[in-house]
């Protein structure tokens, strides 16, 4: 969906267009070659508008960063020579080239396959979901074993990864319907104005976690026993 480049990562206009140059002698070209020549993706985004862009909440707060993003076919084609520019690469598919600033001054360029009609707030949301992709991958080698795994064959891999990921989403369930159920105490707790020195001492994360691994066990023990 999105992948970061470097800044100097050359890029053509969207509406690059692929023509057959009439040659002044000799034989006629026998390859098209692009109207217009490719230049960085820092170059094209300097004059882009950008725009403030929160994607989510944080610890902190919202995070945010301002965004630019344009129409633009990659020059990750076929090389070939063009003109009096040596060998070029030629035009590729049509994606967004977005740039990121961020308040430290930090910037970064990505390019991303999503629709031409996908706002900017979504290309955003996209590009910053690669953060939960690693936290994800990280709890699940860390808490699961996804690393773990010491067979040789592909079926076992395979088997051993879908298991740690039935385990993961099983457990994500679990602590989503805890941080509901706390909210809703919570509400409840304000509306209905309690006595002081009455207290609520909701279960620990660590005890929720042992409880849905001992529940994990039980069906697994199951599935093995039918």
């Amino acid at each position: 969906m999105g992948c970061r480049i470097p800044r100097h990562q050359k890029v053509y206009p969207g509406d690059v267009a692929l023509i057959f140059p009439v040659a002044g002698r000799g034989r006629p070209r026998q390859r098209h070659i692009p109207d217009s020549r490719s230049i960085s993706a820092q170059a094209v985004l300097a004059g882009a508008s950008w725009r403030s862009v929160s994607w989510r909440r944080g610890t902190k707060g919202r995070l945010s960063a301002r965004f630019a993003a344009v129409r633009v076919r990659a020059a990750d084609g076929s090389r070939q020579r063009i003109r009096d520019m040596g060998g070029q690469h030629m035009p590729g598919d049509e994606a967004w080239l977005i740039g990121e600033r961020r308040a430290s001054g930090e910037r970064k360029y990505y390019l991303s396959n999503l629709p031409a009609g996908t706002p900017l707030k979504a290309l955003a949301s996209t590009i910053k979901a690669r953060w939960i992709c690693e936290q994800a991958h990280q709890q699940l080698k860390e808490e699961l074993g996804l690393d773990h795994f010491e067979g040789r064959s592909w079926h076992g891999l395979h088997r051993h990864a879908l298991m740690t990921m039935i385990a993961y989403a099983f457990l994500q369930h679990r602590r989503l319907a805890s941080a509901r159920r706390g909210k809703k105490n919570q509400r409840a707790t304000t509306t209905a104005k309690p006595a002081s020195g009455t207290s609520c001492h909701p279960r620990s994360q660590h005890a929720l976690a042992a409880s849905a691994m001992s529940a994990l066990s039980e069906m697994a023990q199951l599935s093995v026993n039918a």
